[in-house]
Parts: structure tokens; sequence; C-alpha cells
């Protein structure tokens, strides 16, 4: 898990409520407001930044946020510039856009708004992530892989993320489009790394001591193989099923919560004990 960062994690699955309700957003305007500093959207992941950010900006202005600016880096360049990296440090949120997770890594991996990030974070900045914003924050992140089908030997593809959270993989649209399978897939590659896999307008609160609490409309899929008993995934052809045996499947839905350290799901009244926001 992260060190001693002392910032908070915000990571949703997708389609979060951008209505009247607008729980989750209005959740971030909230935690970042006790940080402090204007908030900044982080259009990376998207080929359509402009498009994008005045979407978010018109939210994050309605929820009350008088401080929101939009932070475009196209080029690695721009993501070496100091200007950039003075940006996010400033900031008391950030919010990573839906799009393509590669995009991210790519075009922000190992410059000066990516040590930024994780200096901000280190010392209490609140970083949100929606879709691909979400698989993003884990050391290691689902790139690609197939839906809606049991796990099998090669149906996932992963890469190195941003590495805010450790010991976990991230999958989002995840009763929506079926990724149970690929989830499992990613966990037997990996059975010391807990899969988290985000519903659809639901997401996550990763607190600095790795409590994690669920709010959303829908729910939270955690698989923990770290006692799986067999698995077949290193003698497996390519395209064979996979066999994993006593793994642990938690569904958690808003106002549950997980620790992370532990592997030991919340229920609401342990989870308030928890400091999970």
């Amino acid at each position: 898990m992260t060190d001693v960062a002392e910032g908070t994690l915000l990571i949703i699955g997708g389609a979060e409520d951008k209505g009247e309700d607008c729980e989750i957003l209005r959740e971030f305007v909230r935690l970042a407001g006790r940080i402090g500093g204007p908030l900044v959207i982080m259009t990376a992941a998207t080929q359509y930044p402009q498009k994008v950010s005045n979407e978010y900006l018109k939210i994050f202005r309605r929820l009350g946020t008088e401080k929101v600016i939009s932070l475009d880096i196209p080029s690695r360049q721009q993501a070496q510039l100091s200007s950039s990296a003075e940006t996010i440090m400033a900031a008391g949120g950030i919010f990573f856009t839906g799009g393509d997770q590669l995009r991210i890594t790519s075009l922000l991996g190992g410059t000066e708004v990516d040590f930024a990030l994780h200096e901000a974070y280190r010392k209490g900045t609140v970083i949100a992530g929606t879709s691909a914003g979400a698989s993003v924050m884990s050391a290691t992140m689902i790139i690609g892989g197939d839906e809606d089908s049991s796990p099998y030997q090669g149906s996932i593809s992963m890469g190195p993320g941003m590495g805010l959270v450790h010991q976990v993989v991230i999958d989002q649209h995840f009763a929506q489009r079926g990724r149970l399978g690929r989830l499992v897939s990613a966990v037997a590659q990996q059975p010391a790394i807990l899969g988290i896999g985000i519903d659809e307008d639901t997401a996550v609160i990763i607190n600095s001591k790795n409590c994690m609490k669920v709010i959303g409309s829908q729910t939270v899929t955690v698989v923990d193989g770290n006692r799986c008993e067999h698995t077949n995934v290193s003698e497996a052809k390519p395209e064979q099923a996979l066999a994993l045996t006593a793994i642990t499947v938690h569904i958690l839905p808003g106002g549950y919560g997980f620790d992370l350290l532990d592997r030991r799901a919340l229920v609401p009244e342990e989870e308030g004990k928890s400091e999970a926001h």
C-alpha cells in the first residue's frame, strides 16, 4: 500500500451521476474543500479535452466550487513544464476524467507532473478519477481484456499504472460490462493483489489508513486470492479456462467498507470506526 501518504483517493467506476444529486462528485468537492486550493481537472485520458473539461467545469461550479481549472496535457513536453507541476502542487483536489488509461501513463509517466502528483498526494491532496482515470490509480492496471466471459488464459493485458495505491488492481464499469471474469484473471496472475471492481455511479474512498469506503448507487466487488489453494494459471495454455480454488469475493454496497491492510470487509458500524471519510 501507499506508504505515509496523507492524501485521499476517490476512485469512480464511471458514468457517475451528473444531475441534481451528484453524490459522488459532491463528495469530491467536499473532501477537496477541506484541503483548500483550486480543483484541477486532468484531461490527459481523453482525445476531446475541451468538451470533457467544459462539462466538469460546469458541474463543479454548480456544486459551489469557486476555483476550478482545467489542465490539458497533450504532450510529454507539457508534462515536463514547471508551470504544470506547480498547478498540481497548488491543488486541493485533482480529478482525472475518463478516456484511455494508457494515454495517462504514456503522457505523464516519469515527468515533472507525475512527480508532482505523487508529492501532492503524499502531502494531503485529494485525487479522484473516473473510468480510465480510476484504473490508472493502482501500481498495476488492466489495459484491456475480454468482457462478459469466464476467466481464461490470455484474456487480459496489464501494465504499470500511476502507483498511488499498491497491492490492488482496479476495474470499472464493472457489473454493467460483465467484467468479473477479467478481474478474476488479473488476480489469478498475481494472487497477492486485491481485485477491486467498481460499478457505474459508484466509487470508493481510500484514506491515509488504507481503509476503503463505498459510496454511490451500485456496488463494489472485491476479489481476494491471497488464500487461494490451487490455480492452474502457470500451466494453462492460451484460451484454456482458469482454475482458482478458495478465493474470497466480497460484494459491498454504499456505506460498507474494506480494510485493505487486514483484507477485511467493514460493515457500516465498523466502517464508521475506521475513519474512512
